[in-house]
């Protein structure tokens, strides 16, 4: 007894000791099963302590306080061996490794459940930083000996190469003092490609004549090739030439002959992968929309039989893909791009095109992807696609910061709107914004008087402009 009162008399004199003697067994539990106590927990043990300080004041309820604080580490005694063990539960994953950048992919989940308690539940998968998830998180009530799957859509907004590692279970007990989290091994890898669904709806689109859908036109041949193709349904924009008079008579219905257009020539794709295409628009980066729309024509032009190839470069040569033809070319260039980001370092278009000279003699229609911002990258442009246009096709595709616009077109909307005119910081701001845009425009025109074909457009409209533009070329022979 003497040793107790002298234990208790320490404990007064030093309370830091008291109060680390009640944490410790929160913290063994915590650090070694991963239980933690909830809301519920802090509310009930405020009872004991508003009934210690009533004490305090008079003493003669210091009995029916101690039955109440035995009471209560009995209880939580009790509900702490009602949580289910970790090894009771079995969590799997089940998904696809491959994903469409900005497209949502199905992913599954099972939990088996062999153990003979009702237990509340929540679970969320380890999706990276990147990642969205909906629903984010599965509360539930797994029953006894049970087997469950959830399902969730996961979409990424970053092209490379993932990893998943674990699933994460929180299980609750019996009165809801306790909860502990259990974390499951599921490896997997995940590769995010560009959008490789577009890829899919051109083909649909393709052959039922609706690729106005995708703002792909129709290009009137100049001219046309001899070898027969296939024949189809008349459709408006067909020549009444190419009317089968024959085929209609047997159909009852207008049929036209389809000819092949050129094939066996070569494609080859120049994609800036510096400091100028790590500007975003909307949610992806100009190099996203950029290696998505360099897919779709790539799959356009290997239909037609053509060989595509590919270039990346910063201030280095990071890959080159070989002009190759057939369906396969597209696996290789989806391998050489996925993991592809934009770098904060300066173009070198010289390199660029030395290893383009010396890797590819063959005369080939050559797609430059950039963005302009000053005139030093314009004039690098200019000359380089000059020199390469006595040898090959040169296109460049030049991209519009939509920021830059929206700034000037905001402005404008907001006079024409108003009639009142905006002074202060936003006039010099638009200001500035319209003399790039106006200098931008005269850069693009010397390109065009120098006998090299542009595009100009926002990122999101380059992969219609694109097909656009190696339709015409194909029916215009200029290749």
């Amino acid at each position: 007894m003497y040793l107790v009162n002298n234990f208790f008399e320490f404990l007064v004199a030093y309370p830091i000791v008291m109060v680390g003697l009640a944490v410790l067994p929160f913290f063994v539990l915590a650090r070694w099963r991963k239980i933690f106590p909830t809301k519920r927990l802090l509310v009930a043990a405020s009872v004991p302590v508003v009934a210690s300080l009533i004490t305090s004041i008079s003493g003669e309820y210091i009995s029916a306080v101690l039955f109440l604080d035995a009471a209560l580490v009995v209880v939580l005694l009790i509900d702490l061996t009602q949580i289910t063990s970790a090894d009771k539960f079995s969590i799997s994953r089940t998904m696809d490794r491959v994903m469409s950048l900005g497209k949502s992919t199905p992913v599954t989940l099972e939990l088996v459940n062999n153990s003979r308690r009702r237990d509340r539940l929540a679970m969320i998968d380890d999706y990276p930083e990147d990642f969205t998830a909906a629903p984010p998180r599965f509360n539930f009530v797994g029953q006894p000996r049970s087997r469950l799957q959830f399902e969730y859509e996961l979409r990424s907004s970053l092209r490379g190469l993932f990893r998943m590692q674990w699933i994460y279970l929180k299980v609750r007990s019996l009165f809801g003092f306790w909860e502990a989290y259990y974390q499951y091994s599921a490896p997997a890898e995940i590769n995010v490609y560009p959008d490789l669904k577009q890829i899919s709806e051109y083909g649909v689109l393709a052959r039922t004549n609706r690729l106005s859908l995708l703002g792909v036109r129709r290009t009137r041949k100049i001219g046309s090739d001899n070898e027969f193709e296939r024949l189809r349904d008349y459709t408006r924009d067909d020549n009444h030439r190419h009317i089968d008079w024959r085929a209609t008579a047997r159909k009852r219905k207008l049929i036209v002959r389809d000819f092949q257009l050129t094939q066996n020539q070569n494609v080859i794709f120049l994609v800036d992968c510096g400091r100028m295409m790590t500007g975003h628009s909307g949610k992806f980066t100009m190099l996203d929309h950029a290696l998505n729309a360099m897919l779709l024509m790539s799959y356009v032009a290997l239909r037609q039989g053509d060989a595509v190839g590919l270039l990346t470069f910063s201030d280095k040569i990071h890959d080159f893909t070989p002009p190759k033809s057939g369906t396969r070319q597209v696996n290789r260039l989806l391998h050489a791009t996925f993991d592809r980001h934009a770098d904060y370092v300066e173009s070198r278009y010289d390199e660029a095109f030395l290893y383009l000279n010396k890797n590819c003699r063959k005369r080939s229609l050559v797609v430059l992807i950039t963005n302009v911002i000053d005139e030093v990258n314009a004039s690098q442009i200019q000359q380089y696609l000059k020199n390469a246009s006595g040898r090959h096709l040169a296109l460049a595709a030049v991209l519009r910061d939509r920021d830059m616009f929206g700034m000037v077109d905001d402005f404008l909307q907001h006079e024409e709107r108003t009639g009142i005119k905006i002074g202060g910081p936003a006039l010099f701001q638009a200001a500035a914004a319209a003399e790039i845009i106006r200098w931008r425009q005269q850069a693009i025109s010397s390109l065009t008087h120098a006998g090299i074909l542009c595009i100009d457009c926002y990122p999101e409209q380059l992969t219609s402009s694109l097909v656009n533009r190696y339709l015409e070329i194909k029916a215009r022979h200029l290749l």
